[in-house]
């Protein structure tokens, strides 16, 4: 297990994941506000600034400022769709400070049992013993759902697992996001949204871990015996690759694709002591498009968004004294248009979790980390 100095994170919060059924809430902009009236609205939110790139086609997405959490644009920002792999960072937020980086597991077939079909994999073998770090790079980098797998396992299961992720994002205030699995496949009521991911990699990258695990491009992962073999991260714009130019200050963070989520991303950037954090969902065109639409919100955001005023904000956890950021309001829901009911689901159901919160403030332990705060498509599902 992790050392002291870092407080696990499960204090008795194996409790949220069967509180609302998969096919019952409205969205979480229906009970709550999260973040700012502005984001529960659709449509492109931007205040003082010009410029933003043209031919955007993703369903949703958003530009924020790590530091200040001041959200500088989105459109559609708790529009809640399927998550895909970008889902692997609240699992990594959840689980990565439970266990020492040089702890031990030898797989079983039991640690690897019921991988979805079509699953991203990054080569675990039953038998074989891997250290946590090389699982966690397996996770980051390659997406392996197999990784994941056996990480939940140490964890518990796999559905004590998805109880802490749900505990988890609601600590987070990430209401509009519904845990059906740990490693974000396609799953009925499977849903997050553009907001709910950009807390997600934010609280990440305030372990350095995190921080390093997805910034890593290559790294050597064991084949068995004495053998390994190299893995790369299929985020593209770390690596450059696939014809996309990599960006330059590109922290990360996590990249995913199912045929029901389409393309996803969130990628954090840093330049001139400026971090920024973009996520977008399901562009039109497939392939490097997330890429590219990522890239542009990061130019404007780096150039023209620069003097952008606050449209909202990524709120604290509860555990950290976030619950003041939380507004009530019915406003999304009464003055919801045809096309905005649409977006409840990329399924097509009004269901998830979002409206219903439960209240988590003093049942996690506040961390003692340091926040540090200043600082792909196919068959396969990742």
């Amino acid at each position: 297990m992790r050392d002291s100095t870092r407080l696990s994170r499960r204090a008795a919060l194996g409790l949220a994941a069967a509180a609302v059924p998969l096919t019952a809430a409205a969205p979480a902009s229906a009970a709550t506000t999260i973040g700012g009236e502005r984001l529960a609205r659709t449509g492109v939110q931007v205040s003082g600034a010009s410029g933003l790139p043209r031919g955007l086609t993703a369903r949703s997405w958003l530009v924020a400022d790590h530091d200040s959490g001041e959200v500088l644009a989105s459109y559609n920002a708790h529009r809640r769709l399927a998550p895909a792999s970008t889902l692997k960072m609240l699992f990594a937020d959840t689980v990565l400070e439970k266990f020492e980086r040089t702890e031990k597991r030898t797989v079983t077939a039991a640690d690897l049992a019921g991988i979805p079909s079509g699953s991203s994999l990054v080569g675990i073998q039953a038998g074989t013993t891997y250290t946590v770090e090389e699982l966690w790079l397996g996770v980051f980098l390659r997406s392996g759902n197999d990784a994941v797998h056996v990480l939940s396992h140490m964890n518990g299961g796999l559905d004590e697992t998805v109880a802490q992720m749900q505990a988890r994002a609601e600590d987070l205030q990430a209401l509009d996001t519904k845990v059906v699995s740990p490693d974000g496949f396609d799953h009925e009521g499977q849903l997050s949204s553009a907001y709910d991911l950009t807390l997600f990699a934010r609280h990440g990258l305030a372990d350095t871990d995190f921080r390093a695990y997805c910034s890593t491009k290559t790294a050597d992962f064991p084949a068995g015996g004495k053998k390994t073999f190299q893995i790369q991260n299929t985020d593209r714009l770390l690596t450059g690759a696939y014809g996309v130019a990599a960006y330059d200050g590109l922290i990360g963070v996590k990249n995913g694709y199912t045929s029901n989520a389409g393309n996803t991303f969130t990628g954090a950037a840093t330049r001139d002591g400026r971090t920024l954090l973009v996520t977008v969902l399901h562009p039109e065109s497939g392939g490097s498009g997330v890429y590219e639409e990522t890239a542009a919100l990061l130019d404007w955001g780096f150039g023209k968004g620069a003097g952008a005023k606050s449209v909202g904000t990524l709120v604290e956890p509860l555990s950290e004294g976030g619950g003041a950021s939380v507004t009530p309001t019915r406003k999304g829901a009464a003055g919801a248009s045809a096309s905005s009911k649409a977006e409840q689901s990329s399924w097509g159901m009004a269901g998830g979790a979002g409206g219903a919160v439960v209240l988590l403030a003093g049942a996690l332990a506040v961390r003692s980390r340091s926040r540090g705060r200043g600082s792909g498509g196919g068959s396969h599902r990742r």
